[in-house]
């Protein structure tokens, strides 16, 4: 059935909402700290009801890392676009380097990254948008390998997936430690390279 343009607007508006709370919540968090931030106190900055919020949150959590999972399909999209020439591991590491960015410049990222990587809840929900990831990513690193959809007995791909996912953590808490004085590519690579260094050496 076609979206009537009523729908469509209501899509719109509920978008312009969804962005604007999000906008406000991310101020508070900046500037009071993240736990030190009710839900109450986002609704009364952004002029709606608690039961509102919940319209368009699950969580506090989710205002900070709703973006993780588009981001995440912005990869899949690049991974599966990057040269058949490459293997899996290139194509893997190439696809997080290349995918574009969600608009947050440095000055930004280094905050968000802080309150990420020392806010326990966040880290945890984190990790969880990272298996998010690993189920985007895997079956093309499957099919870059020749594993069979329906083979449960070969593990490279899933193994190549969650060592390069937590590379990039790593990596993204080295970063942050940095406080963003070293390239977080470089740090990227270099966490890769140890990875796959130690399991040639095995």
């Amino acid at each position: 059935m076609p979206t009537t343009p009523d729908q469509k607007l209501w899509t719109r508006t509920r978008q312009a909402v969804h962005a604007e709370v999000a906008r406000i919540a991310m101020g508070l968090f900046l500037e009071r700290g993240f736990e030190a931030t009710t839900i109450d106190d986002i609704a009364v900055a952004a002029g709606i009801s608690r039961r509102s919020f919940f319209r368009y949150f699950g969580t506090k959590e989710d205002i900070v890392l709703g973006d993780l999972a588009a981001h995440g399909e912005l990869i899949r999209e690049e991974l599966e676009a990057r040269p058949a020439a490459e293997d899996a591991w290139t194509a893997l590491i190439n696809a997080l380097r290349h995918a574009p960015r969600l608009g947050q410049d440095d000055v930004t990222m280094l905050k968000i990254s802080k309150m990420l990587y020392g806010t326990p809840s966040l880290r945890a929900r984190s990790l969880e948008k990272h298996l998010q990831w690993q189920a985007l990513l895997t079956p093309e690193i499957r099919r870059r390998l020749g594993v069979a959809p329906d083979d449960e007995h070969d593990l490279r791909a899933d193994a190549i997936v969650a060592c390069v996912l937590m590379c990039v953590d790593v990596a993204g808490e080295a970063w942050t430690r940095s406080a963003g004085s070293q390239s977080l590519e470089d740090l990227l690579l270099e966490a890769v390279a140890a990875v796959r260094g130690s399991a040639a050496d095995a």
